[in-house]
């Protein structure tokens, strides 16, 4: 189950797991959990669960069968580090990652928590992504988690962005994705809390990535934040980009973070060195 995505920022979406619970405000109007059903309505036999949680063992070797690099996007139905997902589940996750090394995957989560805890216990080669998701100031603590793990990309996907969030911490951040919430009950993103995340990557010397401003109808608002368009990529993807990436249908800047990946902390927080 990996399908071409429409995802501003990434290629494909490979989808071990899917299904998932809500834990914090973004996850009020969850696009995977209105598709998901939908799916489950028109007899896919993949969601005879619905949203619930539900591991795909037969999809575990997928990507070993994409001859050419991807930018994989993993589990964008559901969230790798849900309760629901035993840990050698995750592990084998982790173990087909590490053995399609022309492949670039990109983790994302909201359980910043459980992956803390159990990052010390995986592999992290240097082309699996880490990110958390955060959506207001009260769940920035999820960046003090990401911190603590040895990813050799460690990025940020703001989306929806349902309020200010003044004080990001950026250290060991390489990359941040910014975007408002669409669909039919989207809650509205005002352009001083984007403008402020900006402004924060910029002085910090963090790719910026501006994936829409959202509403009802996102293509009307479209991504232009200040009459510009903000496609900055972790500069650890330059290979990948030269002539390929992806393919979407607004001009692919080339602009990348001032700065390379810089040493990933261990997983005790001690500094690398």
């Amino acid at each position: 189950m990996a399908t071409t995505s429409k995802i501003e920022w990434t290629q494909l979406t490979w989808n071990p797991v899917t299904g998932c619970s809500k834990i914090s405000q973004g996850c009020k109007n969850c696009y995977a959990e209105r598709m998901a059903k939908r799916l489950q309505a028109m007899g896919m036999r993949r969601y005879r669960n619905g949203f619930g949680v539900t591991l795909h063992w037969d999809l575990l070797d997928l990507p070993f069968r994409w001859k050419s690099p991807r930018l994989v996007f993993v589990n964008s139905m559901s969230d790798l580090f849900h309760d629901g997902v035993p840990f050698e589940f995750i592990k084998r996750v982790f173990a087909t990652m590490t053995a399609s090394p022309r492949h670039t995957f990109q983790v994302l989560t909201k359980r910043s928590g459980r992956l803390r805890e159990v990052a010390a216990e995986l592999e992290w080669p240097p082309n699996v992504w880490m990110g958390v998701s955060v959506e207001d100031q009260e769940n920035v603590h999820r960046i003090e988690d990401l911190e603590h793990v040895p990813a050799a990309v460690r990025f940020l996907s703001i989306e929806p962005l349902l309020g200010p969030i003044e004080r990001l911490p950026l250290l060991g951040i390489h990359w941040v994705i910014v975007g408002g919430e669409s669909g039919p009950k989207a809650r509205p993103m005002e352009r001083e809390w984007v403008e402020s995340i900006l402004s924060q990557c910029q002085e910090a010397g963090v790719a910026f990535f501006f994936k829409q401003w959202g509403g009802v109808r996102k293509k009307r608002t479209g991504r232009a934040l200040n009459g510009k368009t903000y496609d900055q990529m972790p500069s650890s993807l330059q290979p990948l980009l030269r002539g390929s990436f992806p393919g979407k249908n607004s001009p692919r800047a080339s602009a990348l973070s001032r700065r390379d990946a810089s040493p990933a902390p261990r997983c005790d927080g001690s500094p690398s060195g």
